[in-house]
């Protein structure tokens, strides 16, 4: 398989008890077919995958399979500090019928690039789906640099890279690994945009949680190569980007989507509501949010 286009790393929906909201997960994804997102990520950072517990992961993963029912790829998340627990999961996702797996790099441990070539490769020997790297610096304490990439693309099960480092360099040494088997996928959203014009073939986006429309049509521009359109697009994403970054993800996702009446808001601690002092800058974004999905909507309407 290839996944490409708008990928969104979709948030969990909690109950006020905080058990997972199955109904709002199945709205949560009618939506985003709607919009024309091209495939989902399931318990990743974003969807608080660190605090579910085992069984609640497989129920989170048959849920979302059950609800999107083959209408578009899930791919579920399988972090671990733990390759042995890693393996684990990518079991329990692919019994629970996920179409892929997305791996972050072991967190915490720190382990040396070798280390890390040799986990995905007991992974991806294994696993029985394909497999995607996921490389976020930011969240794990390691760093999957592209030589190591480079060792681990030739593999049949590894189809491809989420590359949060937002630098351009790092991202032209990725696409030199590119071809019809292995994909590079920008896992940042504010250079999103400039990762897809050089050639990566799609993002893994927390945006997309709260503008699914929008965020697809910007993949769409980029993919056609429609710079001046896309980039047009993406200044006016710009600061919804700001207010996503405002806290610890999922954190304002969560704010924005409970005001846009998609979900209950709830987060598992020791995530915490939106501060105070954040709410009045996010707030500002709902306009705009509205404003774009509906021209969005308006534009695919009219033209197809």
């Amino acid at each position: 398989m290839r996944l490409q286009g708008s990928i969104c790393a979709l948030v969990t929906p909690f109950g006020a008890d905080e058990t997972i909201d199955f109904p709002a997960l199945r709205n949560l994804i009618d939506w985003h077919l709607d919009c024309g997102t091209q495939a989902l990520v399931i318990a990743g950072s974003t969807g608080e995958a660190a605090l579910l517990d085992d069984v609640e992961y497989a129920q989170l993963i048959e849920g979302a399979v059950v609800a999107a029912a083959g209408r578009l790829p899930i791919v579920a998340g399988i972090g671990s500090p733990s390759t042995r627990k890693s393996l684990a999961l990518a079991n329990t996702a692919r019994m629970a019928g996920a179409t892929a797996l997305l791996a972050v790099t072991p967190y915490y441990v720190r382990p040396t690039q070798q280390g890390m070539r040799s986990h995905y490769l007991h992974i991806a020997d294994r696993c029985g789906l394909p497999l995607i790297l996921y490389n976020v610096p930011g969240r794990t304490g390691c760093d999957l640099l592209p030589e190591t990439v480079a060792e681990l693309a030739g593999h049949a099960a590894i189809i491809g890279v989420k590359e949060a480092v937002a630098d351009a360099q790092r991202m032209q040494e990725l696409l030199a690994l590119a071809s019809p088997d292995f994909a590079i996928l920008s896992g940042d959203d504010p250079t999103a945009l400039r990762a897809m014009l050089a050639g990566a073939v799609g993002t893994i986006s927390v945006a997309a949680n709260v503008v699914p429309r929008t965020f697809s049509r910007l993949c769409v521009l980029a993919a056609q190569g429609r710079h001046t359109d896309a980039t047009d697009l993406d200044k006016q994403l710009q600061p919804i980007y700001v207010a996503l970054s405002m806290q610890s993800n999922p954190i304002p996702a969560k704010w924005l989507l409970q005001r846009m009446g998609r979900l209950h808001g709830t987060l598992r601690l020791p995530l915490h509501r939106l501060a105070a002092e954040y709410r009045e800058q996010v707030e500002t974004c709902l306009a705009d949010i509205h404003r774009g999905e509906a021209t969005m909507t308006a534009d695919t309407d009219g033209n197809g």
